[in-house]
């Protein structure tokens, strides 16, 4: 699969949350603390990507929730994480 994103969406797009930021987004919306919803496919999503970013605790969430989801909402999560990234860039280290 390729994908081509202009130079404006590139510039324009929002910074990439931190892999600590990410794993609480993602206890967050496994608990429903904030919403009082589980919702198991955002929680998926968030600690997918705090895990890519190293984070071992999201890693092992990750898995947890992958044994309570069906087939078709860990690739949502999936592509929700792919979404993401592909509509956010690094933050600088300036």
């Amino acid at each position: 699969m390729t994908m081509t994103f202009s130079a404006e969406a590139i510039e324009n797009a929002e910074p990439i949350l931190s892999g600590e930021e990410m794993y609480r987004l993602g206890l967050a919306a496994s608990t429903g603390i904030e919403t009082g919803i589980f919702d198991l496919v955002t929680a998926h999503k968030w600690f997918n990507l705090a895990a890519m970013q190293g984070n071992l605790e999201a890693r092992a969430y990750r898995a947890e929730l992958s044994n309570e989801m069906s087939t078709d909402e860990v690739a949502e999560a999936q592509r929700q994480a792919r979404e993401y990234l592909v509509t956010h860039r690094a933050r600088s280290h300036a």
